[in-house]
């Protein structure tokens, strides 16, 4: 595009674009902007207009005309495109790291620890009465046992927990 043309035809289109936009629901700006493209295209196929400012006030109108049509047609989404409330992938990908994590660091866990921790994070959610049968230990002991192997559980995940960064 010549800097002559442009010089020539920018105080045209902006009074143009300003006096459409508006009434096609779009901004100036953005009138002005698919003017420019439009003009660069016809410049590279055809080669300048004979008569640019005749061409560019109908550019202007067809542009405000597609605009218009566009708006029309348009239509908002029902919800947000990226809704927080369904987890997508990336948070299932993630929670299944946390909970491999968790298992991985139960499995290290000494003593009865790991098997009373696999009863209680067991999706068969027994009963405290059918865990202590399972594991051979009095249903009051239960208790006691699952606070130490918490507190182990803890001190072997501080570490992992630590090393995340900073969140927010």
């Amino acid at each position: 595009m010549t800097p002559d043309l442009v010089a020539a035809l920018r105080p045209l289109l902006t009074a143009e674009a300003s006096a459409e936009a508006y009434a096609s629901g779009s901004e100036p700006g953005d009138l002005e902007q698919a003017v420019w493209l439009r003009l660069l295209e016809r410049l590279e196929t055809d080669g300048p207009p004979r008569d640019p400012q005749g061409w560019l006030r109908r550019a202007v109108r067809a542009e405000a005309r597609r605009t218009r049509r566009t708006t029309r047609l348009e239509r908002p989404y029902g919800v947000e495109p990226a809704d927080d409330a369904r987890p997508g992938p990336e948070q299932h990908a993630l929670t299944a790291a946390r909970y491999r994590a968790l298992r991985d660091a139960v499995r290290r866990l000494p003593g009865r620890c790991p098997r009373l921790l696999e009863a209680l994070l067991s999706p068969k959610d027994p009963t405290y009465r059918e865990i202590a049968g399972e594991l051979g230990i009095s249903q009051g002991s239960l208790g006691p046992e699952r606070s130490r192997c918490l507190g182990c559980l803890r001190r072997l995940l501080s570490p992992e927990v630590a090393s995340r960064g900073a969140r927010g």
